[in-house]
């Protein structure tokens, strides 16, 4: 199944005619088991996928106003402008005639006075488009996460037209229902408290309500685990009820002889987890953990015990044939690895420590067994999530769970207990929150490191098992060799004298970065939209996965939302050694940008070719213009000048303006990008950074056939992802990231 999701296509169901005679050779000779498996998940993984891919948005549909009916699936949040939700398509159609769209879209509304709420149904004009994300090394694959939901179009809420809700409330949505309502009557119990968002995701496991502050808390500490409905908690709650359950049962004596005390906890235990992962959408942790409990209550039901390990593989099995896609989630890796983990750790034989001791020894197991995932998904571990997750998995789950779920179910007879109660977890999360902020505020407590490649995984999770292996294992200390290569591999990087850029798919803006052998500079930092910006999410995550720590230079080429909104977050996570902006008024410590700074990296030259004065205010044409020019060619920047600042620079710099790759001067804008500007650069290849379907139209097809008709490639960031592109000895090199990293759910 994982290997179905590395694919460009995916494979022919012709596979599933090998089930048969494999299935016959495995019953006589078990060898042919793994090959009997293998074929299966590839079949089963495509056959699923395959469903999905059918739900297409026509192209002829994209960008027209259509009218659907359908239900709320999800509880709405609030985005940066407006509401988000998902909704469930009924029925759709578009000039009056039925029209064909995918069943579940994700729709933004700005429309005033609209509170759609989940499970209601709702007639909505919208706009459609396919689902596009942002392609980079080392950056979130959007397009996997909405294939993974199965939403399989996007837009907006048209405003000309008021939402009508319609009667229809469909049962099957009354959970969904009674999750934004258990949210809302705890919200109302904790006005204005910082850590309501907390209470309400350990309640009903909507996590939305946390500001980005607290994300960044809980991600730094490593301890994100804890505000979701974990396996962690489904246990814990599983485990309060069968003991309670079980003695409640036993208690008047005659009860026993119909249904022993055990079967009838164990009863109770699977349905209170099983309503407690309902509360949570059943994500990938929840149906582990249940999966897990089922089995192991199973036993007692069935009066057999299962070895851990049992259970794990079939909560493993039972979840990847329920979601084959799961293979694709973060979560799946990381919520089995963790109980790998502790299961491998409990087998040491160490149970005549102190308590204190073994938690401490489970949580350090779990840093480091985690370390060859953390770093292949993030490129960065928390090294100080071993002290957090000992202060906070005690307050968490022993504490904070219990008086909040107690709280939920006594909000309907006792408003002002279960108001008590929402107020005690608060309070305890706050003095939690405390050293929580310390530990995430030490310079020391992140470490980054580039991915890793695949064999140095490998080599990763053997040195793990060895290292954690139970005592009385041979040469444990070999583990530690087998670690080494995720430490010692790093990047390529440029040799003397070659320039490596690269065009980051940041949608409508621009960021772009040049690397010399010993340098690095960064022009521009993407757009920001609200909480959301492009210097986080994908800027950071580039270099980091490129092995880059510092920057050498950042360049602003001027103030504009789309260049300079990823700026602060760029800053936050990296050191930066010189700053150079057309608008140094609004960054402290920045250099003005004028024509004429220079400077040499490693044999390779940085030429600043405008602007003359940025006393002068015109936004787009005051853009700081940026020439790099190598021993095996050229790189010009022009930022978001127009055709009165190109022509000052042809008359001011001519032929020196030559160049083989050339980032089109505002997006490829019709006020840019003029015959003579062309003629002095005479690019070879000519790169567009804009954003799919942008409510511009760049680039404008007058200028794409301008730079066509001169024999000139062009590339566009919306279809190609990050381009990368390496000035080197043996010629140029340029490689569009959406294609040499093809999945066969990315939008064609």
């Amino acid at each position: 199944m994982l290997l179905v999701q590395q694919l460009a296509m995916l494979p022919s169901l012709w596979w599933s005619l090998l089930l048969l005679p494999l299935l016959w050779l495995a019953l006589r000779r078990p060898r042919w088991f793994m090959a009997l498996f293998f074929v299966a998940g590839v079949t089963w993984a495509g056959f699923r996928a395959g469903l999905i891919l059918e739900e297409v948005l026509p192209r002829e549909l994209e960008g027209r106003d259509l009218v659907v009916e359908g239900v709320i699936a999800d509880i709405p949040r609030r985005a940066d402008y407006g509401q988000r939700f998902e909704l469930e398509v009924t029925r759709a159609e578009g000039e009056g005639q039925p029209v064909a769209i995918p069943r579940r879209i994700l729709l933004t509304s700005r429309t005033p006075g609209f509170q759609p709420r989940a499970g209601e149904t709702w007639r909505l004009k919208v706009r459609l488009k396919r689902p596009h994300g942002y392609q980079n090394p080392g950056g979130f694959d959007y397009e996997a996460h909405l294939f993974r939901d199965r939403i399989r179009a996007k837009g907006y809420v048209r405003d000309d037209v008021a939402p009508q809700h319609l009667d229809r409330e469909p049962v099957w949505h009354d959970i969904d229902r009674l999750r934004q309502n258990l949210g809302e009557r705890i919200r109302e119990r904790l006005p204005g408290n910082d850590y309501a968002g907390i209470i309400v995701a350990l309640a009903n496991g909507d996590g939305r309500g946390l500001g980005a502050e607290q994300w960044e808390v809980l991600r730094r500490t490593g301890t994100l685990h804890l505000v979701a409905i974990s396996g962690l908690h489904i246990s814990l709650i599983a485990g309060i009820v069968f003991f309670m359950a079980r003695w409640l049962w036993a208690l008047p004596g005659s009860t026993v002889l119909r249904l022993p005390a055990p079967q009838f906890g164990a009863i109770c235990a699977l349905l209170a987890a099983t309503y407690y992962a309902a509360l949570a959408g059943f994500t990938v942790p929840t149906q582990r953990a249940l999966i897990m409990l089922a089995v192991a209550m199973s036993g007692i039901l069935l009066r057999r015990r299962f070895r851990s390990s049992y259970l794990l593989a079939v909560a493993g099995l039972a979840v990847l044939v329920y979601d084959p896609l799961a293979v694709m989630a973060v979560g799946f890796w990381l919520s089995f690895a963790v109980v790998a983990v502790i299961l491998l750790v409990i087998q040491g034989g160490r149970s005549t420590k102190p308590l204190a001791w073994k938690l401490g020894y489970i949580q350090w197991a779990i840093a480091l067994g985690m370390l060859p995932l953390m770093l292949a998904m993030f490129q960065q571990v928390s090294l100080v999530a071993p002290v957090a997750n000992m202060l906070a998995v005690p307050i968490f789950d022993l504490m904070a769970v219990p008086l909040t779920l107690l709280g939920a179910l006594l909000l309907s007879v006792a408003p002002d207990v279960s108001g008590f109660l929402f107020q005690l977890a608060a309070w305890l999360l706050h003095w939690l929150w405390l050293a929580l902020a310390w530990l995430a505020e030490l310079s020391f407590g992140q470490w980054s490191q580039p991915a890793p490649p695949w064999w140095a995984l490998l080599c990763g999770v053997v040195g793990v098992m060895l290292v954690l292996a139970p005592r009385g294992w041979p040469a444990r200390w070999v583990g530690a060799v087998w670690l080494l290569p995720l430490f010692l591999i790093r990047p390529s990087g440029p040799a003397p004298g070659e320039a490596w850029f690269t065009l980051l798919d940041v949608g409508q803006g621009l960021a772009a970065v040049v690397r010399t052998q010993g340098h690095t500079l960064l022009f521009d930092a993407g757009p920001r939209y609200g909480e959301f910006d492009t210097g986080k999410a994908v800027v950071v995550p580039y270099l980091r996965a490129s092995g880059v720590r510092r920057l050498d230079a950042l360049l602003i080429s001027h103030g504009d939302n789309d260049h300079f909104g990823g700026v602060e977050s760029v800053l936050r996570a990296l050191p930066v050694d010189r700053i150079i902006t057309s608008v140094p008024e609004v960054l402290s410590g920045a250099e003005p940008c004028q024509r004429g700074i220079s400077w040499n990296w490693d044999g390779v030259d940085f030429l600043i070719l405008a602007p003359e004065n940025i006393g002068a205010r015109r936004p787009n044409n005051s853009s700081c213009v940026l020439l790099v020019r190598s021993r095996y060619g050229n790189i010009l920047l022009p930022g978001d000048i127009e055709a009165r600042a190109e022509k000052s620079l042809v008359e001011q710099w001519g032929e020196s303006l030559r160049a083989e790759i050339l980032v089109a001067p505002h997006h490829g804008s019709k006020t840019s990008s003029t015959p003579g500007f062309i003629e002095a650069v005479a690019p070879r290849h000519v790169l567009f950074p804009v954003g799919y379907r942008n409510r511009y139209r760049h680039p404008h097809p007058d200028v794409v056939r301008r730079y066509a008709g001169r024999g000139m490639q062009w590339h566009d960031s919306a279809s190609a992802g990050a381009l990368e592109i390496r000035l080197r000895a043996d010629g140029l090199d340029i490689a569009a990231y959406r294609d040499r990293h093809r999945r066969y759910w990315y939008t064609p």
